[in-house]
């Protein structure tokens, strides 16, 4: 067995990857922890585990089939930029502001817990190719959601209350009393194009849609909404089905026709090593 046989040997052992297992739910831990006590112990403790994460890193680099194997697998690249900023002294840095960015990039080593386990890394997997593969999805979703933006903005619009006369000012402060947006800070759900299609996301979440409904329905009786309460319950139930039931349904049956492909793969590959055993 040469000197690349024997690293491999120690990279692909379960117990090497039980213990780099644990030592990232420990170094995630420790991060949380950190946010509310700095102690010289943990301090140590990190340092330690930043060392250990550099040893396993070069382990593995030292079992490469070849230099661009090693790079061509994301999961590489992604631990070792994590060990590289682990390096990375906030002393180097005058700035304030610089230094938290440090901080918070190196907050990203929980991230590692992604990789703890064999089923974690395979759903990471099916996530990031599901990602690549729902480009038309969102595109779909953007025009769906301008849409209903713009008819939204068109049929709900509230009017400024700078030019209202003194009568419908007064009515306007009555309604407002009695169907105040929620929070009571926000602004008009369909006063503006950007703001529509932020509202329709919020319905989309199942977030107050239905307060929404209700409130243009009592602009309508003071008079600030034109069209009647069918139209209005029409539109968002409408657009609450298409959204959450057809939309989310498409992204959601793509993450599972992805990760059953994946599985799939994997099978075929298990079956096949074994047959050449």
């Amino acid at each position: 067995m040469n000197l690349k046989d024997s690293f491999r040997a120690i990279v692909s052992n379960r117990y090497f990857e039980w213990m780099i297992t644990a030592i990232i739910w420990v170094n995630a831990i420790l991060i949380g922890i950190e946010l509310n006590v700095r102690n010289p112990t943990i301090e140590l403790i990190q340092k330690i585990i930043l060392l250990i994460f550099t040893i396993e890193i070069l382990l593995r680099f030292m079992a490469r089939d070849s230099v661009k194997a090693f790079f061509s697998t994301g999961w590489n690249i992604f631990d070792l930029s994590l060990v590289l900023i682990g390096f990375i002294p906030e002393t180097l840095f005058a700035n304030a502001s610089a230094m938290m960015a440090i901080r918070v990039l190196r907050v990203l080593r929980v991230l590692r817990l992604l990789r703890a386990g064999k089923e974690i890394k395979m759903i990471t997997s099916v996530l990031a190719k599901s990602i690549s593969s729902m480009l038309w999805y969102v595109v779909l979703f953007i025009i769906f959601i301008y849409l209903f933006a713009i008819i939204g903005v068109g049929l709900f619009k509230l009017p400024d209350p700078a030019r209202l006369s003194a009568m419908e000012k007064v009515r306007f402060e009555e309604f407002e009393h009695v169907a105040h947006h929620a929070p009571a800070n926000s602004p008009d759900p369909f006063g503006s194009l950007p703001e529509a299609m932020f509202t329709l996301f919020r319905e989309l979440t199942g977030e107050d849609w239905t307060d929404l409904r209700y409130n243009l329905i009592t602009a309508y009786e003071y008079g600030f909404v034109k069209v009647p309460p069918t139209i209005i319950t029409t539109y968002h139930v409408l657009w609450f089905s298409l959204s959450v039931f057809l939309l989310l349904n498409l992204v959601t049956g793509s993450i599972i026709n992805n990760y059953q492909n994946i599985r799939e793969e994997q099978q075929k590959a298990k079956e096949s090593s074994s047959s050449a055993g």
